[in-house]
């Protein structure tokens, strides 16, 4: 079966379900799983004094990079508007379920404003699942709802599944600097002041309230990524059936000599993925952002 035909037949599974899945921005899911699953995607918002913009719509993570130069940019939540746009527009594809794979509660009022919005939507049977993670971390809760729908779960057996398996998804992040998540108010219990001055990166992850934590501390970027790659290898330990992907800001070149280090372990994942991650996780992680995500599913 070709390409096409393929993704025709895995968009019509979907539809045949009746059930959508929407994603916000900083979800970090791939164009390609994107289209394969045909995700509706709700972007945030990037804000500089004169002009706003739509996360991954209006403005590119290389963008927001160059503009730190003269401005580092606010983020905010969706528009009201946007969110019942979207939910307008599954409507009119013909679905009458969704279910909403959104960023964590800790780090954003997204999960918030979703389930306001959706208390005034009776015409679609809508679920809202708190990720508590961040990026490719959150991204894989709505990867893994769409294989349960190709399965022929039901809904409801799909946001039950889905929830169960928040707590088996984790991405772990090395950044360059703190100082944008000291600036964005997203410093969470990252201990980054003084270990700047000391040259110590921390390896920050999501705890289980979804908020930043800091989970290793190393000197030095090399001990960085290295022990980023142990953490993630303990982390998939004997499993045969994981989710595995690697993510950068700015950092492509270092990223791809990280995926070299882990061949095998992306050799034997269920899914793989790699990329950039979304201007709005850039405004406050800066440029050098390394990371890796890991689910474990058995």
């Amino acid at each position: 079966m070709d390409l096409i035909n393929k993704k025709k037949k895995e968009s019509i599974l979907l539809k045949n379900n009746r059930v959508a899945i929407l994603v916000d921005s900083c979800n970090d899911i791939p164009a390609h799983l994107t289209e394969k699953y045909g995700f509706y995607t709700m972007p945030l918002m990037i804000n500089y004094k004169d002009a706003s913009y739509k996360d991954g719509v209006d403005i590119s993570p290389q963008e927001v990079y160059d503009s730190f130069k003269t401005e580092i940019p606010k983020t905010s939540l969706p528009l009201g508007s946007d969110i019942e746009a979207l939910f307008d527009q599954i409507k009119a594809d013909g679905y009458t379920h969704v279910i909403a794979s959104i960023l964590s509660s800790g780090l954003s009022g997204t999960y918030q404003t979703m389930t306001l919005v959706i208390e005034d939507r009776k015409d679609l049977t809508i679920e809202v699942i708190d990720t508590r993670n961040i990026g490719i971390g959150s991204g894989f809760i709505a990867i893994y709802a769409a294989e349960q729908l190709e399965k022929g779960l039901d809904f409801q057996e799909v946001v039950t599944k889905a929830r169960q398996a928040v707590t088996k998804s984790t991405v772990f992040f090395g950044l360059e600097t703190l100082e944008y998540l000291i600036k964005g108010g997203r410093i969470g219990k990252v201990e980054g002041i003084l270990g700047s001055v000391l040259k110590i990166k921390p390896i920050i992850s999501c705890n289980p309230e979804g908020i930043y934590d800091t989970v290793a501390k190393v000197r030095g970027r090399k001990q960085n990524i290295a022990k980023m790659l142990e953490l993630a290898k303990e982390k998939v330990g004997n499993s045969k059936d994981y989710y595995i992907a690697l993510c950068h800001g700015a950092a492509e070149k270092e990223m791809l000599q990280m995926k070299d280090s882990i061949s095998d372990l992306i050799a034997g994942a269920k899914v793989y993925c790699e990329g950039q991650i979304s201007p709005v996780l850039g405004v406050h992680t800066g440029p050098g952002l390394l990371g890796i995500g890991v689910m474990v599913l058995d």
